[in-house]
């Protein structure tokens, strides 16, 4: 049966949405902007931070349910520029050094409100 996820530490969905799902031992974060809990979009700040403020979203998503970036399976990055892969890489990295998940990345023609990049995870419960 699915659950739905929701905690007050990652922004508030702004659509059709919920934070995250959760069915059997996986959950599936929505895709997670550079907004932070409190309703500020970092649009202007560079890849880098943007990135940061997405993965602490999907960390908060995640420390809800007692689980940790650790957990994740696999993630999806979607960019804006391709151009930028490299700084965002360099910022993910720090969230998972060690035994990282499978990625992909993608170039996409744009993002919500204007943001240089979106993230969503899927991890597993166990």
């Amino acid at each position: 049966m699915k659950r739905i996820i929701s905690t007050s530490d990652a922004p508030e969905a702004i659509g059709a949405y919920s934070q995250a799902t959760a069915a059997g031992d996986l959950l599936f974060s929505a895709g997670q902007i550079a907004l932070t809990p409190e309703g500020e979009m970092l649009a202007d700040e560079p890849v880098a931070v943007q990135t940061r403020q997405c993965l602490e979203n999907i960390k908060a998503i995640l420390e809800s349910e007692g689980l940790s970036t650790q957990h994740v399976l696999k993630t999806t990055i979607y960019l804006d520029d391709i151009a930028d892969f490299e700084e965002a890489n360099e910022a993910y990295g720090e969230y998972f050094a060690d035994n990282p998940p499978a990625r992909s990345a993608f170039e996409v023609g744009a993002l919500p409100k204007g943001a240089a990049v979106e993230i969503e995870a899927i991890a597993t419960t166990e």
